[in-house]
């Protein structure tokens, strides 16, 4: 009997939290990406962005230069202070959304691969240790964190008419 390991476990959910994601978002236009699910809402893009710039963060906080580097000016797009922004030009395209979060998410499946199982229980960093107490719960929010998005981007799938996906 093979029982799952908690590598294999986080892998599942990381894999579950993004093909959620990617069906939510798998129909909208580069567009529909900046609609807002409600007022004081961030939008599709912006979250998008915000995950990939999270991901990489803490992927860098689990081991330095871990993730791979994102385009100039990324962060600060998607950063808290520019939540406000409609301009399309302050954002990507869908497709080089997807592009990115491809890089990254290789990014992580390598190093949890790479990650010896035993530090798991490890400390995190002295900055997460409060909400996330281990190395282990830092991969564990990098595998759920797009599935705490992902439920904001239904509400514009209704408004626009879109089908259910799941």
């Amino acid at each position: 009997m093979h029982f799952m390991d908690a590598k294999s476990a986080i892998k599942e959910t990381f894999g579950l939290s993004n093909m959620v994601l990617n069906s939510y978002i798998g129909d909208l236009t580069d567009a529909e990406l900046l609609r807002r699910p409600g007022a004081g809402c961030n939008h599709v893009a912006w979250q998008l962005g915000h995950l990939i710039s999270s991901e990489c963060g803490l992927l860098n906080g689990i081991q330095a230069g871990a993730a791979p580097k994102l385009p100039d000016g990324f962060e600060a797009k998607h950063s808290k202070e520019n939540t406000a922004s409609d301009q399309a030009s302050d954002f990507c395209t869908k497709q080089e959304y997807l592009d990115l979060a491809g890089k990254v998410h290789e990014a992580v499946i390598a190093l949890l691969d790479s990650y010896p199982e035993h530090k798991l229980d490890e400390p995190s960093p002295e900055h997460f240790r409060s909400m996330f107490p281990t190395m282990g719960s830092m991969f564990l929010l990098i595998a759920t964190h797009s599935m705490m998005h992902a439920g904001q981007i239904v509400p514009i799938r209704r408004e626009l008419g879109k089908p259910v996906v799941i």
